[in-house]
């Protein structure tokens, strides 16, 4: 049976690079904006931790940012601000 060479060395770059793509991909986060302030925040491993401690500290059960009411996304930035 012939190999196509063509094939084995994308499927090769393929396998070699999957790894790093897979690393990377979630080490900047996403961005969020924060309407009541104006400003931007990258929405990562850093600020998921302040995000989590905002829910225990307040009691609350752990929401995804984006599903919580525009009161509660308020509450955390001014908490997050202070």
């Amino acid at each position: 049976m012939r190999l196509n060479h063509g094939i084995f060395a994308l499927m090769l770059s393929a396998t070699a690079l999957a790894p790093a793509a897979a690393t990377t991909g979630c080490a900047g986060g996403s961005t969020v904006y924060d309407p009541y302030r104006h400003d931007y925040h990258r929405w990562n491993r850093s600020e998921d931790q302040l995000y989590r401690r905002w829910e225990v500290q307040g009691h609350r059960s752990h929401v995804a940012f984006q599903r919580r009411s525009a009161g509660d996304q308020s509450a955390y930035w001014g908490w997050r601000h202070k």
